[in-house]
């Protein structure tokens, strides 16, 4: 490759070394609008000139400021343009010239338009519901392809109709809406050269302002410092200003107006009458202004503005009062005199006047508009007073009042009769109405009073009232006298009476409503009270037969009952009554008679003594204190509080008052009342462990008892404490404790039965062996002398062991064999009394008379272990000699020697073989055991010390009648387990009055179970 270029440049120099030669370095060039490029014209050869041509032929001059040629040698020239524009395209001529020689070359330069946005304006705001145009001016050569897209997404025109791609690249959207807001992406690019550009353009939509009066009317009040607030709500985007006018005039805040911080809230200080009308609430954005009107109303209070007095004369033909009033809305005006309302009726105007008439048509109301007149027509004195305008509307109300002056002629009231009686003074009264006021003068019989000759008769005057005070010495100043008033609208005269008074008449008893010590009599008043008021009234009572005892009591109004006290309870008594006036007391009542009721006692333990019964006296007083009785609830903080009615004093009891508080606190709880008929109060809610004071008043019509007086103590905690003063309904603790604790013992009971008959043990394992020499049922024990003691014909009842001491023994008299009974062996006798071993020990002497028997028998571990049996009698100096017995004995033998022997030296049988050795309880000292040396001169030989290593004796007690074993032997005869022999093999002589111990190895010749093992 290197070698090619090398020739080609060789041959160009051969051939240029006869001419010039031109080449444009680069051959053709690109430029983009606004960018520069230079061009290199290169000469091969003496070139002396060296030039470049514009497209248009001229020549470039080298001052143009675009275009600039520039020669760096004599075989180099440079054209550089500039910030090239379209102009600049065409084909420039590079000229190279030597004299003659003249060589050019050309270069095609193009101007080309790179993608320009000239116009993309971001942000763009269209209003909400306008037709917009989102603006997106490119420009390139050749043209761009314009594509837009929204949220990521090329905008398809051909599915949405509102939006349109127009020629000039822009983006049109129909009746944009606030969702179209967002960022728009305007692409331009140009496929010839892969060239693509874009834009960001941000869509604003502004919403016009929506505006909203909170109240189209507001209503206020004038003349009173009140304030009235208008306010509206905006909203539209951007977030529109708002602010108001009234009449044209933009309001802001001062000393009348003041606004808030986003213009919303208009308050109007001090609202006059003329502040009313309409404000007008405006918001404003760049989408424009919405108003709304706000109408402000106010109202003024009605005000009399107009009411004067007025004077007229009785019987004047009529006479006007008028009354004038102001107000928003327009008030209505009533009238009214003392308890009389005159009213026009519903609102008035100016063009329907209202108009009222009383039923006689004397009082006339007549109403216009803001002005009310009342017409009395016929005047009367009656009419005169004060008289009350009233002008009302919805705001409110004023009143005023003005007076009638009414002139009249006297007018004299008053009764005509006063009843007197001899010596009593009386005043006739002479009471004048008059205007102006009158004078007034008495007479009687045409001579003006006080006469000379008369000195019982006294005048008194007041401004409206003229007395009288006569006092009558006879039957002639009784009679009429006469009143005269005058002034200057005329005269008025009036005869009066003065009367004889005489005795009321009797009163009438209704009904005696009797109690213990006290009767309430109801009466009606005498029919006629003589003329004069009744002063007192007279009761007397008696028991049948007896003198009358009486009282006297002052009348008053309404007086219809009457107490007496002092009575004695279920007795009978008569009662009459009779009137007293100022003449004197009237006939009496029939008699009544009633019966008094019995004492009501009270059985309950009070805390307070009764106070004593006051002595009976006539005359009314306050009941006695209430007994009380404090009683727990079920509920510690409970207490019921019963209390009795003692004494009523005479009338009958109103009502209890209860007040009750903690000893410790001295602030009472509030006072509860209860009606007459209550016995009792609970009082709930108490607090624990507190000790309380319970006052207890009764009330009738004289006043208020000592206060019953009780205390207690409510419980220490929450828990139930039963009703100790119930009826029996309650446990006390004591009786629960004692029930938990028989209910333990039969538990326990039961659970020593269940192991005496299952498991052979427990206490009444131990109280039948130690006590009752039994064993317990079922027990089994191995045989004692294996396969040499008796056993039934059961193989599951235990071995019998026999154990016998008599003191007689009668020989069979029967001769014939004996049934065999429970007790009888089944083997047959084997005569081996003479090898039997035993031990004899000596005993501590007995004093009992009657023979003891105990036997023990060790526990049967082993097959090898022995049995001892202790047999202890105590008896007389004889001899003892065991007789022989015989398996032939007859029943009727056996019975006569149990009955020789009332007390046989028999000794139970007791099975100790499952249980330890204990001491006896018929012994009060432990047993003892040694080895005692046989005191008779016969002395019986020891077993072999093989048997006697395990061998145990236990001495018996020092006093054997005292131990509880004693009557045991009776015990064993009845059971049946011990069987006595009159006839025995064996003989054994007691030379001492000795205890005789006998032990029975298991190693022992085998012997008949009826025979004695001595």
């Amino acid at each position: 490759m290197l070698q090619i270029r090398d020739l080609i440049w060789g041959l160009l120099f051969i051939g240029c070394a006869a001419a010039i030669q031109v080449q444009i370095t680069p051959t053709q060039g690109e430029i983009s609008v606004g960018d520069s490029k230079f061009f290199l014209c290169e000469v091969v050869g003496d070139a002396k000139d060296i030039d470049w041509y514009a497209p248009s032929g001229e020549k470039i001059a080298p001052n143009r400021p675009d275009i600039i040629v520039s020669r760096s040698d004599e075989t180099m020239s440079t054209l550089t343009i500039y910030h090239a524009n379209v102009d600049s395209a065409g084909i420039y001529k590079c000229v190279a010239k030597n004299g003659d020689k003249e060589a050019q070359a050309t270069v095609q330069v193009k101007i080309f338009q790179r993608i320009t946005f000239e116009s993309a304006p971001s942000p763009q705001e269209f209003n909400e519901g306008d037709d917009a145009d989102i603006v997106c001016d490119v420009v390139s050569s050749p043209p761009p392809t314009i594509i837009w897209k929204h949220k990521g997404s090329r905008i398809q025109v051909a599915k949405d109709v509102r939006f349109r791609i127009v020629d000039n690249g822009h983006l049109q959207i129909r009746g944009i809406k606030k969702t179209d807001e967002g960022m728009y992406n305007c692409e331009a690019r140009v496929m010839a050269r892969g060239e693509i550009d874009f834009r960001m353009i941000k869509v604003v939509v502004n919403v016009l302002p929506t505006i909203r009066a909170r109240q189209s009317e507001v209503n206020s009040t004038a003349d009173i410092g009140s304030s009235a607030l208008l306010a509206c709500d905006a909203d539209g985007f951007p977030e529109p200003t708002v602010t108001w006018a009234h009449n044209n005039i933009v309001l802001e805040t001062g000393d009348k107006y003041s606004l808030n911080e986003d213009g919303s809230e208009l308050v109007i200080k001090d609202v006059k009458k003329v502040d009313e009308g309409d404000y007008t609430c405006i918001a404003k954005n760049k989408a424009g202004e919405k108003a709304e009107e706000v109408s402000l109303n106010v109202f003024v209070q009605p005000k009399i503005t107009y009411l004067n007095n007025q004077t007229a004369s009785e019987f004047d033909e009529q006479v006007t009062l008028t009354c004038e009033a102001s107000g928003d809305p327009t008030p209505t005006i009533s009238w009214s005199f003392e308890n009389r309302v005159f009213s026009e009726g519903e609102q008035a105007s100016w063009t329907r006047p209202d108009k009222y008439e009383s039923l006689d048509r004397n009082i006339v109301v007549r109403s216009h508009a803001r002005v009310s007149s009342l017409t009395l027509k016929n005047v009367l004195f009656t009419y005169a007073g004060q008289y009350l305008c009233t002008a009302s509307n919805s705001i409110g109300q004023d009143n005023q009042h003005m007076y009638l002056e009414v002139r009249y002629a006297p007018k004299i009231l008053g009764p005509v009769t006063v009843y007197t009686w001899e010596g009593n003074a009386a005043n006739i009264s002479c009471e004048v109405e008059a205007h102006p006021g009158a004078s007034v003068v008495w007479f009687r019989e045409g001579f003006q009073l006080p006469s000379a000759n008369t000195t019982n008769m006294k005048i008194y005057n007041t401004p409206t009232i003229s007395y009288l005070e006569i006092t009558p010495d006879s039957q002639n100043d009784f009679g009429s006298y006469n009143c005269t008033a005058t002034n200057v609208m005329g005269t008025e005269s009036k005869e009066f009476l003065l009367i004889q008074a005489d005795v009321p008449s009797s009163p009438e008893i209704q009904q005696v409503e009797p109690f213990s010590s006290t009767a309430v009599v109801k009466f009606e008043e005498p029919d006629s009270v003589g003329g004069v008021p009744i002063m007192k009234y007279r009761v007397e009572w008696r028991l049948p037969g007896q003198g009358w005892t009486g009282s006297e009591h002052d009348a008053k109004d309404d007086m219809t009952t009457i107490t007496i006290v002092g009575l004695k309870p279920e007795t009978i008594y008569e009662v009459k009554m009779s009137a007293i006036n100022g003449k004197g007391e009237g006939e009496s009542s029939p008699a009544s008679t009633f019966k008094t009721e019995p004492v009501r006692y009270s059985f309950t333990i009070s805390s307070e003594i009764p106070p004593p019964i006051a002595p009976t006296s006539m005359a009314r007083r306050e009941p006695s204190a209430p007994k009380l009785e404090a009683r727990v609830q079920q509920r510690g903080n409970s207490i019921k509080i019963s209390f009795i009615e003692q004494d009523d004093g005479g009338s009958p009891i109103k009502h209890f008052l209860v007040r009750y508080k903690p000893k410790h606190v001295s602030d009472w709880k509030p006072e509860i009342r209860l009606p007459n008929s209550s016995e009792y109060v609970l009082l709930n809610g108490l607090d624990w462990n507190t000790e309380y004071e319970v006052h207890v008043v009764a009330e009738n019509q004289q006043g208020k008892s000592e206060p019953g007086i009780v205390s207690f103590r409510t419980a220490t905690d929450t828990t139930t404490i039963p009703d100790a003063m119930a009826d029996g309904s309650g446990l006390g603790t004591g009786a629960i404790v004692g029930i938990l604790i028989v209910v333990f013992f039969l538990l326990l009971v039961g659970v020593d039965v269940t192991c005496y008959f299952l498991n052979k043990c427990g206490l009444l394992m131990c109280i039948a062996v130690n006590f009752c020499g039994k064993s317990g049922p079922g027990a089994k024990s191995k045989d004692i002398e294996e396969g040499k003691a008796a056993f039934t014909t059961d193989e599951s009842k235990e071995p019998i062991v026999e154990v016998r001491a008599e003191e007689e023994h009668t020989p069979n008299q029967g001769g014939g064999p004996t049934e065999p009974n429970e007790t009888t062996p089944l083997t047959e006798p084997e005569p081996a009394a003479a090898d039997t071993t035993s031990t004899v020990v000596n005993l501590l002497p007995s004093t009992a008379t009657n023979s003891v028997a105990e036997s023990f028998s060790t526990a049967q571990s082993s097959p090898a272990s022995e049995s001892t049996t202790l047999t202890t009698s105590a008896s007389s100096p004889t001899k003892a000699a065991p007789a022989k017995s015989s398996p032939q004995n007859s029943p009727a033998a056996q019975s006569s020697a149990l009955n020789a022997n009332t007390q046989p030296d028999v000794g139970p049988l007791v099975d100790l073989s499952d249980t330890p050795k204990v001491p006896s309880p018929c012994d009060p000292a432990p047993p003892v055991s040694e080895p005692v040396s046989p005191p008779s001169a016969d002395p019986v030989k020891a077993p072999d010390s093989t048997q006697n290593k395990d061998l145990q004796v236990d001495g018996p007690t020092k006093d054997a009648p005292n131990t509880p074993c004693t009557d045991s032997t009776t015990s064993a005869q009845n059971d049946g387990k011990t069987v006595k022999d009159e006839n025995t093999k064996g003989e054994t002589e007691l030379k001492n009055a000795t205890d005789e111990v006998k032990t029975v190895p298991n190693e022992a010749p085998q012997m008949n179970g009826n025979e004695s093992k001595a």
